[in-house]
């Protein structure tokens, strides 16, 4: 466990406590990483392959158009991965940031829900949160449908199998996939929060999806302090004002004590 009083980040760590605390608002960002920590498969490459498919060829609108309940079944597989997950200590010192300084804001690319589960009340979940479902024509958000109960049960694949809306249009997962674009008021409000904030906390996110990519570039016209958290170098590494190395989930708990 990485301590505040010694190791590699200690003088950082004190660092970033200290800007932390005189800062009005502060946002973080997190990636794949955090969830990582916790036992979330990435589902990209050879980790993701399901049956003979890959993300890639199932997380599409095309996709879905042309197999809806082949991409049900994949994300209930998914599902059933993510639901041996729980929040990581990382998580649960963000969800605590929330009442610890005066103005937190979360945005998330993952879509594990694992930051509601961990007490954060509102994250603004960028790519969507694979729990829900999502009208495929009025674009309604419902919670959990009940969508194994449907897929298990049938067998025979007809259209009426799958989840429906109270309006009778299918459901779609509720996550952003390849070739869409972000919810424009969800990316307004990451921009806003971005704009004013005076510390960005980027945490083990890859740096290379893009637009959320831009983020931390726009924090720091700004004038905000760019603290990067991560395992490895990514692209975001040479332009943060501070780099914490390691573990969110040691990292984020050892900052959270010296504030």
């Amino acid at each position: 466990m990485m301590e505040e009083s010694g190791g590699p980040n200690a003088g950082d760590l004190a660092r970033v406590a200290d800007v932390l605390r005189g800062a009005h608002a502060v946002v973080a960002l997190t990636g794949a990483g955090i969830s990582a920590e916790s036992g979330v498969p990435t589902f990209r490459g050879a980790e993701g392959l399901w049956r003979t498919y890959r993300a890639e060829d199932l997380a599409t609108p095309d996709a879905f158009r042309r197999d809806p309940r082949l991409v049900w079944e994949w994300y209930l597989w998914r599902r059933s991965r993510i639901a041996a997950a729980r929040p990581n200590p990382g998580h649960l010192a963000l969800a605590r940031f929330e009442t610890r300084l005066r103005q937190f804001t979360l945005l998330t690319q993952n879509v594990d829900g694992l930051h509601r589960q961990a007490g954060s009340r509102d994250p603004i979940e960028l790519h969507g949160n694979i729990w829900r479902g999502r009208c495929t024509a009025s674009g309604c958000v419902i919670s959990r449908p009940p969508v194994a109960d449907e897929l298990m049960a049938a067998t025979s694949g007809a259209p009426s199998d799958l989840p429906r809306c109270a309006c009778g249009a299918v459901l779609r997962p509720d996550v952003v996939w390849f070739g869409e674009g972000l919810d424009p008021e969800k990316v307004d409000r990451a921009v806003a929060a971005v704009r004013r904030s005076k510390v960005m906390l980027v945490i083990g996110t890859s740096a290379i999806v893009y637009p959320v990519a831009a983020f931390p570039a726009l924090a720091r016209h700004g004038g905000a302090t760019i603290v990067e958290i991560n395992v490895a170098d990514t692209p975001l590494t040479g332009d943060a004002d501070v780099v914490l190395r390691g573990a969110s989930g040691e990292l984020l708990p050892a900052l959270e004590r010296l504030l």
